[in-house]
């Protein structure tokens, strides 16, 4: 499993109707597949993310979604970026995301996290709980899902989730990948060091030497080497051949959220949009290897929000940045 190069779609208001929604998602991941992205994710949210939209635009369910995607693409791997453990239960995701590998041919990567977003659980009617809380479900998820992803058939029986001899089949491999998202440096980096094969690191970019340095402690303190977790960094980007137009979506982008970076103080912009790569092909080139890759990241998730849906856009970005990731 190797995740390089990852296409993220959070963003579904295309303003056409409903019906045109779907085949616009498929459309994305077919260029992606074809410019030589190796992943394409969904976000796993019932409602927009404050930041993007309003609670109610778009926001299809992440497996159902991935489901589609995999009758309509053949060697692009698929994962939520990444799946809210909080509103899942573990055994049944488990079985979720082997079935969606079956669906797929051995496409899948169970991509988790805690949770976050509060008010997706009280309106769900879900359990929000502590920060604390929801990390130790997720421990006791991982210990739960891992091995039925290995063909295992764990008896658990802890604080908050129970199974008996928990069945996992049909499966296509044993060796389904697990990828961890967020920032974390001492909770999820370290579930990450015991159980995933890949983490994608949340954070803004100024701090990924720190995150480096204590991913790394995290593995030495299970006593795994660093180099067998592969990582990658999620970004927002603006690409388009005509860098004035990308940093005009990028401007229009960031006033219908209120803020005016033309005017507003130049610290104050710096940080809102300190996690957008924007510009040119040759722009955009020389900040991820700037600002990611020669921090020693593995690899970029990008989502393309203001203008991924508009054809020819998602292959730019594949050219652009597969060569710094070792793709072709």
């Amino acid at each position: 499993m190797s995740t390089r190069l990852g296409y993220q779609m959070p963003n579904f208001s295309y303003g056409g109707p409903v019906k045109d929604l779907f085949p616009t998602v498929i459309a994305q991941a077919r260029e992606a597949e074809a410019a030589g992205f190796d992943t394409a994710f969904v976000m796993d949210h019932f409602y927009q993310l404050p930041g993007i939209g309003e609670p109610d635009a778009p926001m299809l369910e992440a497996y159902s979604a991935l489901s589609g995607l995999a009758t309509a693409t053949s060697t692009i791997q698929l994962s939520a970026l990444v799946t809210g453990n909080t509103y899942r239960n573990p055994p049944m995701l488990a079985k979720t995301v082997t079935t969606l590998d079956v669906v797929s041919g051995g496409r899948a990567i169970l991509g988790i996290g805690a949770g976050w977003f509060e008010l997706e659980h009280n309106s769900f009617g879900y359990e929000f709980g502590t920060f604390t809380e929801r990390f130790q479900k997720l421990d006791e998820a991982l210990q739960i899902i891992e091995p039925m992803l290995r063909g295992q058939r764990p008896t658990f029986d802890g604080t908050w989730y129970h199974v008996k001899d928990a069945i996992n089949e049909p499966r296509v491999r044993d060796d389904l990948p697990i990828l961890l998202g967020g920032g974390g440096e001492k909770k999820t980096f370290a579930l990450a060091a015991r159980f995933a094969d890949h983490l994608n690191i949340i954070c803004d970019p100024s701090e990924l030497p720190r995150k480096m340095e204590a991913l790394a402690a995290r593995c030495d303190e299970v006593g795994r080497d660093r180099s067998t977790l592969e990582t990658s960094f999620l970004t927002f980007m603006m690409i388009d051949e005509d860098g004035d137009k990308a940093r005009a979506h990028q401007r229009d982008f960031m006033a219908e959220r209120g803020l005016d970076i033309t005017t507003a103080p130049e610290d104050v912009v710096a940080k809102a949009t300190e996690r957008h790569f924007v510009g040119s092909p040759d722009d955009v080139a020389e900040q991820v290897q700037s600002r990611i890759l020669d921090h020693g990241i593995d690899g970029v998730v990008i989502n393309l929000i203001t203008n991924g849906n508009e054809p020819g856009i998602v292959d730019l970005a594949g050219r652009t940045l597969g060569p710094l990731v070792g793709k072709k």
